[in-house]
């Protein structure tokens, strides 16, 4: 496990308290002492806590890696890779757990040797600094989905089965793109929108014309990107989305509250993108990118 997020650190205490043979890789010595003190994942469900001692481990360990679940950001991804390649064993399989599109193709790129699963997650997490385990105590959110695929072969790993017995519901999706379309076209639907309108999801109600508008041309996007599948009724599902989650801040709204990087060149920059290269002209998409950008400088915060 790579990547000690608040996903990474989900999946990581489900599987240790399946018996599933688990190890979190840490960057550096330092952050490895900390969660060594710290004595293991805190994982809290149902506000019942309970504490998993999943092994650490540092990027350099000489141990080889057979399943690697990256769930670092998606700007992270290429050099996380880059620090572990040398010890994937011939045939690994990765398991990428990123948001939007991009960093998925460039880290396949990097490790052509290795079998590339994407994963699509609507599962919800976050780490309670305030605990006495701080940053390793992790809180189950919201229960939701996985869906799990490769592009390249539709062949189930058996591994599923071990997901299925840790309790971490999830799918096989032969068609894992349209999934990923699907869930970039809704995040660049609404998550820019709360961070610049600086409103819950719910607020988006005050802008519907611009939503609507937005979700127009994403529906041209993912047709001319041959998903016709994930245009499917997309304009609906973002209203209930924003209505389901009326009361949640989204997580690029989270992130700039933070003074975090986004994860926007992977969103909303890889739609624009995508449509210069397919000659295809969004001006509202294109447009909310640069606000966005801008409104991202003016932070401080990276805006690519």
């Amino acid at each position: 496990m790579l990547g000690a997020g608040s996903l990474g650190c989900l999946w990581a205490a489900r599987l240790a308290r399946a018996g599933v043979a688990v190890q979190l890789i840490l960057r550096n010595p330092a952050r490895l002492a900390a969660y060594q003190r710290a004595g293991g994942l805190t994982l809290v469900e149902h506000d019942q806590a309970r504490r998993y001692a999943v092994p650490g481990q540092l990027t350099d360990d000489a141990s080889p890696i057979q399943r690697l679940l990256l769930a670092c950001k998606a700007y992270d991804a290429e050099t996380a890779i880059a620090s572990i390649a040398p010890r994937l064993a011939p045939g690994a399989e990765l398991i990428l757990l990123q948001n939007g599109l991009g960093s998925q193709e460039a880290v396949a790129a990097q490790v052509p040797q290795a079998r590339c699963i994407f994963a699509s997650s609507t599962e919800g997490a976050f780490r309670d600094g305030t605990a006495p385990e701080g940053e390793w105590r992790v809180v189950f959110a919201g229960r939701g989905h996985t869906w799990l695929g490769d592009s390249q072969d539709d062949t189930p790993p058996s591994w599923l089965s071990d997901l299925q017995r840790s309790d971490i519901p999830h799918q096989w999706s032969p068609d894992i793109l349209s999934r990923l379309w699907r869930k970039l076209a809704l995040n660049c639907a609404i998550n820019p929108l709360t961070v610049l309108y600086d409103c819950r999801n719910g607020g988006l109600s005050d802008h519907a014309t611009e939503v609507a508008t937005l979700c127009a041309e994403l529906d041209q996007l993912l047709q001319r990107c041959g998903q016709p599948a994930a245009a499917a009724n997309l304009h609906a599902d973002v209203q209930q989305v924003i209505q389901a989650t009326a009361a949640n801040f989204s997580s690029m709204h989270q992130d700039v509250a933070l003074g975090r990087r986004t994860e926007i060149a992977y969103l909303l920059g890889h739609a624009c993108a995508t449509a210069q290269h397919q000659s295809l002209v969004l001006p509202h998409l294109a447009a909310l990118h640069e606000r966005l950008r801008h409104y991202l400088d003016a932070r401080g915060l990276p805006s690519h």
